[in-house]
Order: structure tokens, then sequence, then C-alpha cells
């Protein structure tokens, strides 16, 4: 039986990963490298869980026992003693995810499942970097984890029946519906996705629209939630662009080649969210309400 987790990275999908095992009564050890990192991750944490008390769907005792659920490490050997899962869950950058699960292959008790929140790396390639490629699973969470359903369930081509009927199983504890998927580049979510959104660049790029009139269309006319810009901003256009490369990199198809607008942005340091300033300008607000002054007509 699964009970001990580890999560490897406290930023914006660890915490949310760490938060919705704690939340379903899973011991979760959260590690990261600096204990600013993990001390942001927990105020994330204690901040989302406050805003599901304020819709009524939480009490008090149960945010208490959340948090009691949750320690932190900056040392994974102390970490994963104990561990019956390991979700890594660092930047989508491939080197270093396969240092990591090299450092989880060496410090994970022998019957250990590891598993990655990659949402475009090789599964096979990652299981590659460990001498248990049985027990090596995707683990595709969404953003944000607390709230969204799907979880990708990955099969590398290593990847033990039991391995992964115990994550799928497990998964549906967690509140999640768990889907298959098999070891291609971008999995399902992102195959379709990220070429929408470079597309949507492309569309910009060209001078078709500007970047409120493309949203517009794509939320009024195909009913999605937010439009694809103001998505990108919110993913990270650096984390777009990486995704984009992997599927260029594995397909070697030209429609997965990212558009010099979206390189030159993540150049420019223009990510998103999390700098400020994307396809919209974020000093003020984090919603997309103000368009960035470099697409303004």
């Amino acid at each position: 039986m699964i009970k001990n987790i580890v999560v490897i990275g406290a930023g914006t999908m660890g915490n949310g990963i760490a938060h919705t095992f704690a939340q379903s009564g899973f011991k979760v050890n959260l590690v990261d490298v600096s204990r600013e990192a993990l001390d942001r991750g927990i105020k994330t944490i204690t901040t989302n869980l406050d805003r599901i008390i304020a819709k009524g769907n939480l009490t008090e005792e149960q945010k208490t026992e959340t948090l009691g659920n949750i320690s932190t490490f900056t040392e994974l050997k102390e970490a994963a003693g104990s561990a019956d899962l390991i979700v890594e869950a660092a930047t989508e950058n491939q080197d270093l995810k396969l240092k990591i699960f090299g450092q989880m292959d060496e410090f994970a008790p022998a019957d250990c499942i590891l598993a990655t929140n990659t949402s475009s790396i090789s599964i096979t390639k990652i299981a590659a970097a460990t001498k248990r490629a049985d027990k090596v699973i995707g683990m595709h969470f969404m953003n944000p984890v607390p709230i969204m359903k799907l979880v990708e369930i990955i099969k590398g081509y290593s990847t033990s029946k039991e391995t992964f009927d115990a994550i799928y199983e497990m998964s549906k504890t967690l509140g999640k519906v768990p889907v298959e998927v098999n070891d291609y580049p971008g999995f399902v979510a992102n195959r379709i996705l990220m070429p929408m959104i470079n597309e949507s660049i492309e569309t910009l790029y060209n001078g078709v629209a500007g970047v409120e009139e493309i949203d517009t269309v794509m939320k009024l006319g195909m009913a999605h939630p937010m439009g694809p810009l103001q998505l990108a901003d919110f993913i990270g256009l650096d984390i777009c662009l990486a995704i984009l490369n992997v599927m260029y990199d594995g397909f070697k198809n030209p429609k997965y080649a990212p558009n010099p607008l979206l390189v030159n942005m993540v150049m420019a340091g223009k990510l998103g969210v999390k700098s400020g300033e994307g396809f919209y300008d974020y000093s003020e607000s984090k919603k997309a309400e103000k368009v960035s002054k470099m697409f303004l007509k």
C-alpha cells in the first residue's frame, strides 16, 4: 500500500501535488534545495486551503490536519528513507530530471515507485537513469493541482503492470480522474495544447489580430475558459518553449517548431504571470486585464 509520499520541488506544481496528497490523508515529505523555497511552498498551500475554507468546502480542523501531514526537507536522502512513492516536480529540464532520478533511485527503498510530473519528457529516458525502470512512471498533474481533476498516467517502455495499476488506482483516492497515456513527446495534453498556443502566437506574429482579439475569439467562439495567449502566460512562456522544443526534437516535425516571437520573449525575460509581463501586463493585477505595451496598436 502507498502511504508515505515524497514530493520533490516546492514550486507551483510541487506544492499543489503535496497539498493534494496531504489533504487526502497521505503523509508527505516536501523537498526543495532551500528553506526559503519550502517556506514559500507551505505559505501557498496555507493560502489555498484558506480559499477552500472560504468556499465552505473545508473546515479549520481539516486545514490543520492537512498541514500536519506535510514535513519539509532540504535533503532528499533524509526525506526518502521510508517512501512508498516519490513524485518529482522539478523544472522541466531533462538533464536536471535525470540527475534527480539517479538520486531518487539511490536513496529510495527498493520497492518505492518513482514518478515524474514531466509534461513532455520521455518516461523511458528518465527511467534509464535508474536501476528500477519497471517502477518508473509519469504522473502529469494539471495546474492548479488541487482543483484540476485530470492526471495523465504515462507508461514508459519498461513500466510494469503492477506499477501502472498501483498509481492508476491511487490517483482515484486523490479525487482525480486518471487517463492512461503512452510515452510519446508531449503525451496527449501538451501534444494538442502546445501547437494551439504556438499557432496563436503565429497568428499574432503575422498581424492577423491582436492579443485580446485572438483570446476573445477562442473564449467566445470555442468556449475556452481563457484564451490561448492568456493561458500561455499562466503556464509560463519558458515552459511552453521547453515543451515545444522537446516535441520538435522528438518528432522532427516543423509544425512543432516554436514561433520566433515566443523565443524572443523568453530570451527577454517576458515569461508571463511569474515575471510580471508576457502577452499581458501583470504589474497591477494577476488577471489578464491589460495587454502588454509591446502589443498595443
